[in-house]
C-alpha cells in the first residue's frame, strides 16, 4: 500500500535539498520524491544517490522526478514523469516491472492517458496556486477534483491512486478527501514546517 503523503523535495542548493529531505524523514515522511529542476545532471545524480541512501535508512520510498536514467542509475524505488517527459513505456522497459512509475495529470483526458499507459499512481493538479512549479497548469480546486474523479469512475473500474498536488494546506485536507483522492503530494508547507507531517498523516487516514 502506498503512503498517503508524498514529500516533494525543495531547495536551490545541494545542501538545502539534503537538509529538507533529511528533515522530512526525521519528522515521519515515508515517501520522498527528489525534485531539483534547475540543477546540473551531475548534481541531481549525486543528490539522488544520497536521497536513496537516506530513504533506505528510514525505510522510506524514494522516487526520482523526471529522470528515468537517474532513477535507474541510483536504483531508486521509481520515477515520476510529467506529461512532457519520457514515456511511461520507456520508463517501464528501463526500470522493470517492480519499480513505481507515477505520472502527472491535469485533466480527465490526462488521467485516461495515464491509466492506458499503466501508471502506478497519478499526481493530479494543481489544486491551488503554487510558486514551486513553473508553467503552472489550470488550477482545479475542490470542484475540479470532484468532477474529474467522478468522470473517471464512470469510465474505469480500476483507478490508480490519485494524489492531489499544488498549494495544499492542512485546512484543505477534509474537503479534498471527500473528492475521492487517495493522498496528497506536498512541498512548500513541509519544507517550511516539517513538524506538520504527522498531523497531515492523521488527517489523511
Amino acid at each position: 500500500m502506498y503512503s498517503k503523503l508524498q514529500y516533494i523535495s525543495q531547495g536551490s542548493t545541494w545542501e538545502e535539498q539534503e537538509k529538507n529531505i533529511r528533515s522530512a524523514l526525521e519528522n515521519g515522511a515515508d515517501w520522498i520524491q527528489v525534485r531539483w529542476k534547475n540543477a546540473s545532471e551531475e548534481d541531481r545524480l549525486e543528490l539522488s544517490k544520497k536521497a536513496v541512501a537516506l530513504c533506505k535508512s528510514y525505510h522510506a520510498v524514494c522516487i526520482i522526478n523526471d529522470s528515468v536514467e537517474i532513477a535507474y542509475r541510483v536504483n531508486a524505488d521509481g520515477v515520476h514523469l510529467g506529461l512532457e517527459d519520457e514515456s511511461i513505456s520507456i520508463a517501464r522497459s528501463t526500470l522493470g516491472t517492480n519499480k513505481i512509475i507515477g505520472g502527472t495529470a491535469n485533466t480527465t483526458e490526462n488521467i485516461q492517458q495515464r491509466i492506458a499507459e499503466g501508471c502506478d499512481y497519478i499526481g493530479l493538479g494543481p489544486f491551488a496556486f503554487t510558486s514551486t512549479k513553473e508553467k503552472l497548469s489550470p488550477i482545479l480546486g475542490v470542484n475540479g477534483y470532484r468532477e474529474i474523479i467522478e468522470k473517471i469512475k464512470l469510465k474505469h473500474s480500476k483507478i490508480p491512486p490519485i494524489y492531489a498536488i499544488g498549494g495544499i494546506t492542512l485546512s484543505d485536507i477534509e474537503n479534498l478527501k471527500q473528492t475521492g483522492i487517495y493522498g496528497v503530494a506536498l512541498s512548500g508547507v513541509i519544507t517550511q514546517q516539517p513538524q506538520l507531517i504527522s498531523t497531515f498523516q492523521k488527517k489523511l487516514l
